[in-house]
This record gives structure tokens, sequence and C-alpha cells, in this order.
């Protein structure tokens, strides 16, 4: 038999449908290679018997004829999702041992449509960080490594779990979230797919809030493909989330006809950097080429104010982080410390010792630009700039459908390499922050290797739930860059 973790989701559906295997055989192999992948560290809690419950459930189905459209598929979740009974925390202390009696909407529509969980993957605390090494729970391991080299890599962040779990091939798909680039970025730099719905795609209840204006949830899987049949099942309305749009889900999966004739692609002039790696030029020439070549036309844009993007979205982000955390105080939510004598104390106790160094950072920082006599100087006009920032992208999407950018400055760099630089780690987000910040859809797409054999992935920007095109787009400039292989399995 074939080894069933190679298998690609849609492969797996399929083969589950014609009985070339049964979903405990797919179970049971994913839940070896978990098993196998401890030292990458991709998992906080690991749920085989869910995964195995879920397998039994799926066979008597099939066997029924009653399957649903993810039958029997094993994934991982993003602790960030609240799972009914198994332990949520965001990667943080103040929330370990925290289990959620309640499920996330994102979640109960998977399980709805039969897919089961291998456990819960780590992910940078609060989902504050750009490489996985923020969590509480210690740093994620890339599985890649460059040629010639035993030097451990980050995955990427917040979803680093998730995104080295799926190229690890531990899982079939993962949920992901993505404030700023927390999808798009660690599936550049492990060299799969993963897409950032449209902000109100899909619903963001029973999930901890990082930015709740920036927040969105979306699948990371190995092929475009596979992203596309996930996020059909991920993105419903949802009543209890009153950021959640009411309009139709489309069938993604039909929407990739390999056909982008006359779609018009534009290039923004404002993502050329200075001091760009060559390899990212290229790469983003290459990208260019092979959409040219199946039809596509390429239009020059301009979005004037990207070079504002990094900074509003770090003075809007912090902000709401330090309105949603102000929860977390040891009383109402959260760790509590002990040998506080007054309320005070044990607020300032409890949070010192439950938050993360990087959490604390982005605490103050939010704090401060909230307070008297800054909120007008900073955040007013962050949100200024916010608003010009989305009418840029509404001028350019007058003259072309989707826009091709990078998705992240470089590949995957050392552990350690950044932590010390806040300002170096924010600069990994150069390119993503935008579509945030506009409340748009942007999926990254694996687009081969470098000269250190190390994925690098290019962007593709949409209109508003416009999904279906960075479906059939991104379809296209995947089967036209070279293959993304699977990791060398060291560990």
């Amino acid at each position: 038999m074939t080894d069933l973790t190679s298998l690609t989701l849609a492969e797996a559906r399929d083969g589950l449908r014609t009985k070339a295997f049964s979903a405990r055989d797919l179970a049971e192999a994913h839940i070896k290679a978990v098993e196998a992948a401890r030292p990458l560290n991709a998992f906080i809690v690991e749920t085989p018997e869910k995964a195995l419950a879920g397998a039994a459930e799926a066979d008597r189905r099939f066997a029924a004829g009653t399957a649903r459209r993810l039958e029997g598929l094993p994934l991982g979740i993003k602790d960030l999702f609240c799972t009914r009974d198994v332990q949520a925390t965001a990667g943080s202390h103040i929330l370990e041992g925290f289990k959620p009696i309640y499920e996330s909407t994102v979640t109960q529509n998977l399980w709805d449509a039969g897919a089961t969980m291998l456990g819960k993957l780590n992910m940078d605390e609060f989902a504050m960080g750009s490489s996985n090494e923020t969590s509480y729970f210690k740093p994620v391991i890339n599985p890649w490594r460059a040629r010639g080299s035993n030097k451990d890599l980050v995955p990427g962040g917040s979803s680093g779990g998730s995104s080295a779990a799926v190229a690890a091939r531990l899982c079939l798909g993962a949920t992901g979230t993505d404030t700023g680039g927390s999808i798009r970025q660690p599936a550049a730099v492990t060299g799969i797919a993963g897409i950032k719905p449209t902000y109100g795609r899909c619903s963001r209840w029973g999930i901890v809030a990082f930015a709740s204006s920036l927040d969105q949830a979306g699948p990371m899987a190995r092929t475009v493909r596979d992203c596309a049949i996930l996020l059909r099942e991920m993105a419903s309305h949802d009543p209890k989330d009153s950021t959640s749009v009411d309009i139709p889900v489309p069938d993604y999966e039909a929407a990739m006809t390999g056909d982008i004739r006359g779609l018009r692609v534009g290039v923004p002039k404002e993502y050329r950097l200075d001091g760009m790696p060559d390899e990212i030029e290229k790469l983003w020439a290459d990208g260019i080429a092979w959409l040219k070549a199946a039809g596509a036309t390429i239009v020059d844009v301009s979005l004037p104010h990207t070079k504002y993007a990094l900074p509003a979205y770090y003075i809007v982000a912090p902000a709401e982080a330090s309105s949603n955390l102000a929860r977390y105080d040891g009383v109402r939510f959260g760790h509590r410390a002990s040998g506080p004598k007054d309320i005070v104390g044990l607020y300032e106790r409890s949070r010192a010792e439950g938050f993360g160094r990087e959490v604390q950072r982005r605490i103050m920082i939010g704090t401060y630009v909230l307070s008297a006599g800054y909120y007008d100087a900073y955040y007013i006009k962050a949100q200024k700039v916010r608003t010009l920032i989305a009418r840029d992208f509404d001028e350019a999407f007058g003259v072309c459908d989707v826009l091709l950018t990078p998705t992240a400055p470089g590949p995957a760099f050392g552990i350690g390499d950044k932590s010390d630089d806040p300002i170096a780690m924010y600069l990994n987000d150069v390119f993503t922050v935008t579509v945030n910040l506009a409340g748009l859809p942007g999926i990254s797409v694996p687009a081969g290797l470098n000269a250190e054999g190390l994925p690098l992935g290019l962007q593709l920007i949409g209109k508003a739930f416009d999904e279906a095109t960075l479906f059939r787009a991104g379809g296209v400039l995947e089967a036209a860059a070279p293959k993304t292989p699977a990791p060398g399995r060291w560990w």
C-alpha cells in the first residue's frame, strides 16, 4: 500500500471513496507519523483517540453510503481554536489547562463535514510572532533544512505548528489564523499552500482573539486544491459572530478550471523593496512569466500607501490586543498567581507569570497608543492610513483581477537568529499585512526551492469575497512552478 501520509487531502478523499484503504488505515498512519515527529514539537496536545473514533464512524458511513464531504480525513487544529473538552492554550501559560466546554464554529463545521482531529498544533503565543519562537511550549522546528546544514530553522508564525505538521506529512491539512500574515508567511517558508480568506468569510466565534478587526481563520494544506476543499467547509455565516458575512459559499474546488486566459494580473511597484534578495526578485519575475504564459495579462499597478502599512499594522494590532487580553487577569480568566495580598498585586503577578515577553511588549505598545494624549496621534492616524490602503486596492482592482507579489522577504531563518531584534522579526510581514488591513483575501502558493534547497512562496491577492478567482489563478501558478518535494526526514 502507498504510504498514506504521502497523499494529498484530495487523493486521500478519493482513496477513501473508492475503498482503496479504510479511514482507520489513514488515521493510524498519521498517528504514527505524529508520534515519530515529536522532535519537531508541532503538536501541543495529541488526540489519537479522537482520530480513531472519528475513523470508526467514517468507516461505518462509507459502508452505509452516507459519507460526508470530508469523511475520515485527519486534520490538525491550531491551538487558537476552542475545541470541546480538549485543551486550548493559544500557546500561552496563562491559558494552560483550559478545556473549553464548547466548539469553535470553524472546527464544528469541519467535524460536521466528517473530518477528524489528530491534535492541537503549537503556535506563537496569542498568535503574536513570525517564527513560532514565542510559544510557551517551546519553538516548533521547521521540517526543512538548508542543503548541507543541520541547523534548525523556524517554520514561520504564528501558525508554525500548522505549517510544520502539514509540510512534514503529519496531517492532511490544518487550520490556521492570519492577523498580519500568519497563514501565508509560514506556508511560504515550509513549501505548502495557505489562504487567508476575506474578513468575515469564516466565523471568529470560538477563536481566541488577538486583533478582532484583523483576525481571520483559513486552511493550510499541501496544495491549492486541498485548501479549496477545506475552505468550502470552514466558511459559513454565523449569527454568533457579528462580523460574519451572510453570503453563499462557492464550491471552490469546482472553480479551479485551470483556465486563466484574459485574467488581469496586477504587479504593484511598491512591493519592490530596497535590498530585496535577488532570489525573491527572480521568483517574482518567474511567477509573472508563468501566469503570462498561461494566458493572463500583466498590468503594472500602484499601491502608494504600502510603505505605511507595517507601522499602521503595529499600532492597530497591539491596540486591539491590549483590549482583548485585558480579560486575562487571574480573576475572570487565566492563570492565577499565588501569594499576592491584594487585587492589584494579583493582577500584576498573574499577568507577569502568564504572558511571555512578546505578548507583554505588544500589550504595552497597545496600551500606550490608546492612552490619553496619544490616541489621536497614533491610533486614529493608523486607522486613517488603513482606509487609504483599502482605497489603493479598490483603485488597483479597477484595472486588474488579482495581484501577484512575493509572500515573504526570504526563506526560513535559523531559530534564534532574529529573536533579539523585534523590528527584523516584524519585517517578515512586510508583504502580507496590507491584505489584513484592507480585509481582502490572499493566498500563498508554493513556488519551488531556492539555491539552498529551502521553499519559497508567491502571493496572490484578490477582491473581497472572490476567493474562487484566487484558487483558479493559484492552481495555475502552482502547476507552472517547480514542484516542491517533501522535506527529507531527519527527525
